[in-house]
């Protein structure tokens, strides 16, 4: 559940009951511009707590436009890097729509725009070097760097069947010892294969699924139980 906020004076009024959490005031009075810090310290506490809410980063978004004189700049860059972080959710996107475009030619969301072309196009080593340039930006919000790695292991599981060790070490932005542990882990953990690629060096086989192995994706038709084809005849004859 989200942080516990105190209700508006006129709802205390007319009924006595236990403080609405965030989602409880964005669920029942989106439009309500008292709720607005309340938004902005549930954004904080979705950075510091590394938890997320679409919902009610959506719902502070649209505030701003109603308020635009009350608009943090500081808050809407940690939702927007926080939706980053969702990918390949369309998250950014649907924030993104809600931020004026003025405030999208400053320079820091010029850069998390860059960003998100980057993690969208599969252009992992640009959006790491960019990434490096903006520190400053995407380490206010801690988790950053895990996420886009978990969003790069789900593209290439996409693709790959085995993937070349430098091909990884790219997306993830890890080389070296770190690469071995993190090797490790994902072996130990979550079924990966490490073998000897002919000359290429080292190959990790990602699990099977349907998007690797096309061969796995069943036909609808053999979802069908054969009695409910059965079933089916007597209303044809």
């Amino acid at each position: 559940m989200g942080r516990e906020v105190v209700q508006p004076p006129q709802q205390q009024q007319q009924q006595q009951t236990v403080p609405y959490t965030v989602e409880q005031l964005v669920a029942v009075n989106p439009y309500n511009p008292d709720i607005l810090p309340d938004l902005e310290n549930y954004v904080n506490e979705q950075v510091s707590s590394q938890t997320y809410s679409l919902d009610a980063n959506l719902c502070l978004l649209r505030l701003y436009q109603f308020e635009p004189e009350r608009m943090s700049t500081q808050i809407v860059a940690r939702i927007l890097v926080k939706a980053l972080m969702a990918m390949p959710a369309p998250d950014f996107s649907l924030c993104l729509f809600l931020i004026p475009e003025r405030v999208q030619m400053e320079e820091q969301f010029k850069t998390l725009i860059v960003l998100s072309h980057y993690l969208e196009t599969g252009r992992f080593r640009q959006f790491w070097d960019e990434a490096a340039k903006s520190r400053h930006i995407v380490e206010a919000v801690p988790g950053f760097e895990q996420a886009i790695q978990a969003y790069a292991i789900h593209v290439l599981s996409l693709t790959y069947q085995k993937v070349p060790r430098p091909v990884l070490a790219e997306a993830i932005n890890i080389e070296g010892l770190s690469l071995d542990k993190f090797l490790e882990h994902q072996v130990a953990n979550c079924g990966w294969i490490l073998e000897k690629g002919h000359g290429r060096g080292q190959l990790i086989v990602l699990p099977r699924s349907e998007f690797n192995h096309p061969e796995l994706k069943k036909n609808n038709a053999d979802g069908i139980p054969f009695d409910h084809i059965a079933r089916i005849f007597p209303i044809l004859g």
